[in-house]
């Protein structure tokens, strides 16, 4: 019968499970190898046999022992086994020390892209980590150190910073780019005889699509929630609050959705203005829209008028109509009605409710 190992869960550690051998630990607080607890000897062929960065602090001088994937973690500071975890991040500690601190106390602590300026290659740096401080139990179950498992994520931070400073700077390219268009256009058609009507109808078409241009780069996401897309597509027309009625739940539409449902909205409330229910005081809008999950989940927009002039079809289509009726069911991946009823216009478009990006508030 072979001999019982007493170092049997070094096992799987490769050169990091012989440089624990090799470690005098006598000289720290954690005494000799062969008299670690269980519990200890138990974590630390966990996490000599994980790929995942980790490294276990135990002791009351914090004292540290890690894995092979915690070591590019390390850089090229000086041999860390074995030595206090204070020592080894002396220049963060007074980032990172509370939060060890909450560890010892029992508290588990997880942060996400977590900056810190540390020096492991001979100079500062800005490093971002995602981590975790999870408590440790001795075999008596006392908190005797805790776990720390975490994963540097400086790139994926570099990357959203550099992505926010490019989205600016083309937002305000985009913004001068149409502000320069819409001016091109008010110049050239005030000069035109009859092109008054035409000069009004443009300019209200940009002003929506610089609107929904403003929500959809102002939060850092390529998307926008309805409600804003609507106020926005309704903020060039004369529309009274009080015959606009506007409800539904918080949802997040792709750009090309938003764009093209503000344009529609701005053709519809054109319209309406112009020889439907906004045309009168007595008239009504209703905007709504609706989201049901599940197998035959929906997405649903309508655009109700109330209480205007007799409405009939128009005797040829023009922009709005094939912008309303195909452009836009076609951006959400659907279906559109436009019902020319007598008692006042409806639109109703309908689409799959995997077509949208995200109902917010869940």
């Amino acid at each position: 019968m072979p001999d019982f190992d007493p170092l049997y869960f070094l096992e799987g550690g490769g050169e990091v499970g012989k440089a624990i051998q090799g470690t005098d630990w006598a000289k720290t607080s954690l005494g000799p190898i062969g008299a670690w607890p269980v519990a200890l000897k138990t974590t630390v062929s966990t996490i000599l046999n994980s790929h995942f960065p980790a490294a276990i602090v135990w002791g009351p001088d914090y004292t540290t022992i890690y894995n092979e994937a915690f070591q590019p973690i390390l850089g090229n500071k000086p041999e860390a086994m074995g030595r206090p975890f204070p020592e080894i991040w002396d220049e963060a500690w007074s980032e990172i020390g509370s939060i060890a601190d909450k560890a010892y106390a029992g508290e588990a602590t997880f942060i996400e892209d977590f900056p810190l300026e540390i020096d492991r290659f001979g100079r500062k740096e800005r490093a971002y980590f995602t981590f975790c401080y999870s408590p440790l139990r001795d075999d008596q179950g006392r908190i005797a150190g805790f776990l720390d498992t975490v994963i540097e994520t400086t790139s994926k931070v570099e990357i959203q910073q550099q992505s926010r400073v490019l989205n600016a700077e083309l937002q305000h390219r985009i913004k001068n780019t149409l502000a320069i268009v819409t001016s091109i256009v008010n110049q050239t058609l005030r000069s035109l005889p009859d092109a008054g009507p035409v000069r009004e109808v443009l300019l209200q078409r940009l002003t929506a699509l610089a609107n929904t241009h403003d929500i959809l780069t102002g939060d850092g996401h390529a998307s926008a929630v309805i409600d804003d897309i609507v106020a926005g597509a309704l903020s060039p027309h004369d529309a009274s609050r009080e015959q606009l009625t506007v409800e539904g739940p918080l949802i997040r539409l792709s750009e090309r959705q938003a764009l093209s449902l503000a344009l529609a909205i701005n053709e519809l409330a054109t319209n309406s203005i112009k020889y439907g229910a906004l045309s009168t005081s007595a008239g009504h809008v209703l905007i709504n829209w609706s989201l049901t999950d599940g197998d035959k989940g929906e997405f649903r927009f309508a655009w109700e008028e109330r209480g205007g002039p007799s409405v009939a079809p128009p005797t040829r289509k023009g922009f709005g109509t094939l912008l309303i009726e195909r452009v836009v069911p076609g951006d959400f991946g659907g279906s559109a009605r436009l019902d020319y009823a007598p008692t006042g216009l409806h639109y109703n478009l309908l689409t799959d409710y995997r077509q949208i990006v995200s109902r917010l508030g869940q």
